[in-house]
């Protein structure tokens, strides 16, 4: 049998219809075939490869960290340094904010996914405030695991049932529901920018009413990042842009520049909770990896040291630009974390379809499959966006 016969029949599917693109390499923001076609990345892995696929920067920390040392012992008991200086790295980034404590996030736990950094989270959470209650958006998406699903839509969990009791829904932006946050709330999870509901920005002053209000009862607030993290809304971070500081912060997918991590950040006097009653209150095996840790230093640094993020909204208001067409419903973003809205999936899906067929590759979004996602490496070139537009603009036609 071919690669896709085995795909086919021994690779777990997931949908009854996966793209199956069979891919031999990848460079920058193209992806090649067995064939030497060429397919423009113009969603990043779904918002992973920020700095582009196999950036040397990253190639280069993970083939020296392989020289030196892979795993050796379940996470949090050697010091390892790949693991102390990203964490490093990470903390710096966050030095200039103050949580509603005045406290500073400084303390990371590194995991294998955004999944597991919600789990941790939702851990932690509990086990500092000593509340059962978690709050999450309708519409948000925090992961596929049995926790982090109980805090999804009901569309992905009802097949699934039972989940974790003691789950509550707010809508986004919606002030009136705040008071839902209760002295019963262990705490509210939060996309500053909903990602599969479809690049939905918060409303500043209602993320603002939702810290004040999470102080006045008790709750933790978390940002959930790990699709609008590094660099990927045209800051660092995207709370930045909202001058609102949550107790805990998630982080994944774009981290590690192609390898996996995740990580949940909150100050110290938080975290340390986990360190008794029960002793290791949180463990895993291969979260914070040491070549996965220094492809994610290296990531971090790549965005920083090239500036990656100074052009975001420059490449963002081109793409908004020239994608005009009579289909094309609304343009939402944050930086090039983007939604182009259609009519509905039936439209959407065979301009998709044909985008790949054209070497551009778009896809949608679970809870918003009438919008196409444009989530590209930030290192995309206005040429490159200009040929991208002009193939979505012909596949529309």
């Amino acid at each position: 049998m071919n690669h896709r016969q085995i795909f086919l029949q021994n690779i777990a599917q997931t949908s009854e219809f996966p793209l199956a693109l069979e891919i031999e390499k990848a460079d920058g923001i193209y992806l090649y075939g067995k064939n030497d076609e060429r397919y423009m990345d113009l969603i990043a892995g779904i918002g992973v490869s920020n700095v582009g696929h196999r950036h040397p920067n990253v190639v280069n920390a993970i083939k020296n960290q392989l020289d030196k040392y892979m795993h050796l012992m379940v996470y949090g008991e050697y010091v390892q340094q790949p693991q102390v200086l990203l964490a490093k790295g990470l903390v710096k980034t966050l030095e200039n904010f103050h949580t509603s404590s005045n406290l500073t996030l400084d303390n990371v736990y590194f995991t294998n996914s955004g999944t597991e950094a919600v789990e941790g989270a939702m851990k932690l959470a509990k086990r500092f405030t000593g509340r059962s209650e978690i709050i999450s958006c309708f519409s948000s998406y925090h992961g596929s695991t049995q926790g982090a699903l109980s805090l999804g839509d009901e569309l992905f969990k009802r097949n699934f049932r039972p989940l974790l009791p003691s789950i509550s829904k707010i809508f986004r932006n919606q002030l009136t529901d705040l008071e839902k946050i209760t002295r019963f709330t262990a705490a509210v999870f939060f996309e500053p920018i909903g990602g599969e509901s479809g690049v939905r920005p918060a409303d500043p002053y209602y993320l603002k009413q939702l810290r004040e209000r999470c102080n006045e009862v008790g709750a933790l607030l978390v940002f959930d990042e790990v699709q609008s993290g590094f660099g990927r809304t045209g800051t660092f971070w995207a709370f930045e842009k909202y001058d609102v500081v949550p107790d805990i912060l998630l982080c994944a997918k774009g981290m590690g520049g192609g390898m996996p991590i995740g990580a949940f950040i909150a100050p110290n006097s938080i975290m340390a909770v986990l360190k008794d009653n029960p002793i290791l209150g949180h463990i895993t095996t291969f979260g914070g990896h040491p070549v996965s840790c220094a492809a994610s230093l290296a990531t971090l640094n790549t965005i920083q040291d090239e500036n990656l993020t100074m052009d975001v909204e420059k490449k963002a208001n081109l793409f908004k630009e020239l994608l005009v067409h009579p289909k094309i419903k609304e343009i939402r973003n944050k930086g090039l974390m983007m939604a182009v809205e259609f009519d509905n999936f039936e439209t959407l899906k065979p301009i998709i379809d044909r985008a790949i067929g054209k070497g551009v590759i778009t896809d949608w979004f679970l809870y918003c499959d009438n919008s196409m996602r444009i989530a590209p490496p930030l290192i995309i070139t206005e040429q490159e966006i200009r040929y991208a537009c002009q193939v979505i603009l012909s596949s529309i036609e």
